[in-house]
């Protein structure tokens, strides 16, 4: 599934990336921010573990904000985990 978020507090504006049924992540892209590091965060991260991918990137800061691209991208993906195990308590109920 697609999800796409709006970023705060770093340069990109946003992020999209697909989470599939299996956990993994694939087709990350950023809008704005610098363009070379954020295409590599997403070549790294593709085809790991969601929330792997996120634990590893969670924390990490850019100068002197308290966050940065690849920490508000872990925060995204524990986002859409979330949202997605709440989809599926969802249908199975149903």
């Amino acid at each position: 599934m697609k999800y796409t978020y709006r970023l705060h507090g770093v340069c990109a504006s946003q992020v999209s990336f697909d989470l599939e049924a299996d956990g993994t992540i694939r087709n990350v892209q950023f809008t704005g921010g610098c363009n070379g590091n954020l295409k590599a965060v997403g070549k790294l991260a593709e085809g790991m573990e969601a929330a792997r991918v996120a634990q590893i990137l969670a924390g990490n800061t850019c100068g002197h904000k308290q966050t940065s691209c690849a920490d508000q991208l872990a925060r995204c993906i524990r986002a859409a985990l979330t949202e997605n195990n709440k989809k599926i308590q969802e249908d199975s109920v149903s």
